[in-house]
């Protein structure tokens, strides 16, 4: 990483922090949709909305997409295509609302799924020293703490009208 003498010096994009993370984010990312496209063919958001649903299997729609990252239409074409495919049951909820399952195949295909994420996850943290692994795990936990606190920051700037 490039180094910042008393904060005077300014670091190209490929060395700033933010753009490092995304990069390797987008990298793993790429990989694991590789991977679950040809063992279950799913697409990365359909295993993301498959690994929420069974993690909490009280969300709703509105609820899935928040925490998937996706805005409402995105995330009701995914569910859309979970539910035809007959991996995802939709019930009606409250209101205009409905609760989310998984149905048993869904369930069968989330056990697949989460075992290959895990099988990733244990190659990616091969490349750590335990210590190196334990680091990295706080600060990215700091980071991220970090990085709402921004966000809601940037949020409260008057007259911002992006995102």
């Amino acid at each position: 990483m490039a180094e910042r003498a008393e904060g005077r010096d300014l670091v190209p994009i490929s060395g700033l922090l933010s753009y490092r993370l995304s990069r390797t984010s987008s990298a793993m990312s790429r990989s694991a949709a590789l991977r679950y496209r040809r063992e279950f063919d799913v697409s990365l958001g359909e295993w993301r909305a498959i690994s929420l649903i069974a993690a909490d299997p009280t969300l709703t729609l509105n609820r899935l997409a928040r925490r998937a990252g996706l805005d409402k239409a995105q995330m009701s074409r995914v569910v859309s295509r979970l539910t035809e495919r007959g991996l995802v049951d939709r019930t009606a909820g409250s209101g205009r609302t409905s609760q989310l399952a998984l149905t048993g195949e869904g369930t069968r295909v989330y056990r697949g799924l989460i075992s290959a994420a895990n099988e990733r996850d244990a190659e990616f943290l091969a490349a750590l020293t335990p210590e190196e692994a334990a680091t990295l795990s706080g600060a990215l936990d700091k980071l991220a703490d970090l990085a709402l606190a921004v966000e809601e920051r940037e949020r409260a700037h008057p007259g911002d009208t992006a995102c």
